[in-house]
């Protein structure tokens, strides 16, 4: 009878365990890590971790096998609890499990699985060991939170929640102040964009009264005219709303002017650096605008600032990434132009392709970071200067066969995992339904600029592999003698990833290849109806253009690994040379277009004097410690100093006191009416008064 409730518990209560099972994670890491220290195995942590996350991913399989047993439009959802109630207003812990989240939840718990498996080895040595699976616990569970809430408050927990767990993972070694300040600052950046999700969040419950995702769809759709024509403050309430949440979006998914906080997220240990920029929190404002989807169509202009921003910043992040020289950082600057494509996805209304590009650079993002955290292991995590490399492969050789075929899915080389995504970008964005760049001729120009960062990226990403495996070693002979390939906790995580870079990308293979497009008939349901784009032909033949795109897209590639290798391999000399010729540029490049000394000029240096200043010396020292606190003390002295001198020794001070603390304590109790004190009776008479209506009250 037990094991037929209990069964009958989970049957219809799975949705709520995807959540629990990486929670249970971080209680048992955490408890242990508190109390038990160094008593509590490393093994037991390892089993913990990783088999909360590996049966999170079986609830998942689970619900994405029950996904495809009903009727494409259904969903699953369960409300857990109330959570608030304050009159008609109520928000329910409510959870939903419908073909977004379920791919969502997919790349979360699988690629999450592969880091905390990688992480195993990667930390072996570390001895805040179960501290650090204890956040990456929390990570999961913040992020599961944030994917699978029903609504835009219990969301917006998890999107407070995974900020939360980057600062503690990014400043993991908070000894070092230069990676607890990396941790500090991606916190405060993304407070920033947060307080603009927050406006959007206020700005749509004005408008619909609700902050359930079924309620706005289904209320949008019932009142279709009433929400395209809602305005506040003389701007349409979608345009407001959109713009308000991508300026959330712009924090968690470094987008531009919000992007600074990303690169310096490299100083948290690596399996951090492939979690953050690969399953989790990067990719939260993607979700959300893929989420809320049915509000941002109701604003092509919206879409229009998602689209452009996220163009200029897949480029700009690419002129960045060529000239740094860190193992990571370049990595960083290639997934804020990942993320650039992503959005530059959203705003053409490609929905479907944002997603689908998220899902496969999930895979080849996280093995490029996960294999440069084999190189940094390699050399016992003292180099991570690729200009220190080079010739590797010879030393590494599981690593490098994975790391290569990430290397040709980010660049886009078929059939390699994106090439499939990026490409369809890049297509849905030459032949865009958003009518705002239609009419000001910005879809060409955004295509453009998609195609230019395509090159960026080839030719980065080729440096890349040339200076850290190719080539000539700039090794010293003292460290040669030490490298040696990874254990196999590292490796096979690698090797799945690989697989992963190499296959996922067939899931979403257009029809024009012969393909069904799964991927994208799959999250249809999910996503509001767009207006079909414009026929697109040449010859009379539409499948020509986008042959024609395709063939661009992989050349650009091809000319990407080519400009590299004729720079950095075939005439080593000729980067030394260009760096000289094109010095303002490299200067520019290398040193990050000085974005972070103009934002501490500009922002951060006059906060801290006002912060310092008014808020501390003033109020603080002077209104608080000076008014507040030492004004009560000396006040008090002062009266300490009055009473004393009240204590004459006079009777008739006494007295006096004594018969005016009498008639303040009888007209405290009401017990004289004004009247009476108006007569004159002669002080004898009042006195009795006094007396007798003291004795009554009192005695």
């Amino acid at each position: 009878m037990f094991h037929e409730e209990l069964g009958q518990a989970i049957t219809q209560n799975w949705i709520a365990l995807i959540l629990i099972f990486p929670l249970m994670g971080f209680l048992i890491n955490g408890i242990a890590a508190l109390f038990l220290s160094q008593k509590y195995p490393r093994s037991a942590s390892n089993l913990v971790s990783c088999l909360v996350i590996a049966l999170s991913l079986l609830v998942t399989a689970y619900g994405f096998w029950s996904l495809n047993r009903v009727s494409p439009e259904a969903y699953f959802s369960q409300k857990v609890f109330t959570w608030i109630s304050v009159g008609d207003f109520s928000v329910s812990f409510g959870l939903q499990f419908d073909h977004l989240s379920a791919i969502m939840c997919i790349v979360v718990t699988l690629v999450g699985l592969l880091i905390h498996i990688y992480a195993t080895g990667y930390m072996a040595h570390d001895p805040g060991y179960a501290r650090f699976f204890t956040y990456m616990n929390l990570f999961m569970f913040m992020m599961l939170i944030l994917v699978l809430a029903d609504n835009l408050l219990l969301m917006f927990v998890g999107w407070e929640g995974v900020g939360l767990c980057s600062y503690l993972l990014i400043g993991f070694w908070y000894e070092d102040w230069d990676k607890a300040k990396a941790g500090l600052k991606a916190f405060i950046v993304n407070r920033v964009g947060d307080f603009g999700f927050l406006l959007g969040i206020f700005t749509l419950f004005w408008a619909i009264h609700t902050l359930e995702f079924s309620g706005m769809r289904n209320w949008i759709s019932e009142n279709h005219f009433q929400f395209a024509g809602m305005t506040l403050f003389g701007i349409k309430v979608a345009t407001l709303a959109g713009i308000f949440l991508f300026i959330g979006a712009c924090g968690k998914s470094a987008q531009i002017p919000l992007y600074v906080w990303l690169p310096d997220a490299m100083a948290g240990p690596t399996p951090v650096s492939a979690l953050i920029h690969a399953a989790t929190m990067v990719t939260a404002g993607v979700y959300m605008i893929g989420r809320l989807s049915f509000v941002y169509v109701h604003s092509e202009v919206a879409l229009a600032v998602v689209a452009v921003i996220g163009a200029l910043t897949a480029l700009y992040a690419g002129t960045i990434g060529l000239t740094q020289t860190d193992i990571k950082r370049v990595l960083a600057y290639s997934t804020v132009s990942q993320l650039g494509y992503m959005f530059l996805a959203m705003g053409s209304m490609a929905f479907a392709a944002g997603i689908f590009h998220l899902f496969t650079h999930a895979f080849f993002k996280a093995l490029l970071f996960l294999s440069a955290g084999s190189v940094i292991v390699a050399f016992h995590h003292k180099e991570q200067d690729i200009m220190k490399m080079g010739g590797l492969s010879k030393y590494l050789p599981w690593t490098f066969r994975t790391v290569f075929i990430a290397f040709l899915a980010i660049i886009g080389i078929p059939p390699f995992a994106g090439f499939w995504s990026k490409d369809e970008i890049l297509f849905k964005a030459f032949a865009t339904s958003n009518q705002v760049l239609v009419k000001y001729h910005l879809s060409f120009f955004l295509w453009l600029i998609g195609l230019t960062g395509a090159l960026l990226t080839a030719v980065y990403m080729t440096r890349w592999m040339i200076l850290t495996f190719w080539g000539t070693s700039r090794v010293d002979e003292e460290t040669k003698h030490h490298l040696k390939e990874s254990p196999n906790s590292m490796l096979i995580p690698l090797g799945l990833l690989a697989l992963g870079s190499a296959f996922v990308g067939f899931l979403g293979v257009p029809e024009f290849f012969g393909g069904h497009n799964w991927f994208e008939k799959f999250l249809e349901p999910s996503f509001a109806k767009a207006l079909p784009g414009p026929e697109l032909s040449l010859f009379g033949r539409g499948e020509y253009v986008e042959a024609i795109l395709v063939v661009m897209s992989v050349a650009m590639a091809g000319l990407g690994i080519l400009l590299a290798y004729a720079v950095y391999l075939r005439k080593p000399g000729m980067a030394d040379e260009l760096a000289q010729r094109y010095r303002a540029f490299y200067h520019l490049s290398f040193n990050k277009y000085y974005v972070d000394e103009i934002y501490d000029r500009l922002i951060v240096s006059p906060l801290i004097r006002i912060s310092y200043y008014f808020l501390f010396r003033f109020f603080d020292m002077g209104v608080i410690d000076g008014v507040i606190i030492n004004g009560t003390a000396k006040l008090n002295q002062w009266l300490g100093k009055v009473l004393r001198r009240l204590q004459n020794g006079v009777v008739q001070t006494y007295l006096f006191f004594f018969v005016s603390g009498l008639l303040i304590i009888i007209l405290f109790l009401g017990a004289i009416h004004p009247a009476h004190l108006a007569l004159n009776k002669g002080y004898g008479a009042t006195i009795i008064y006094i007396l007798k209506t003291l004795w009554e009250n009192l005695i």
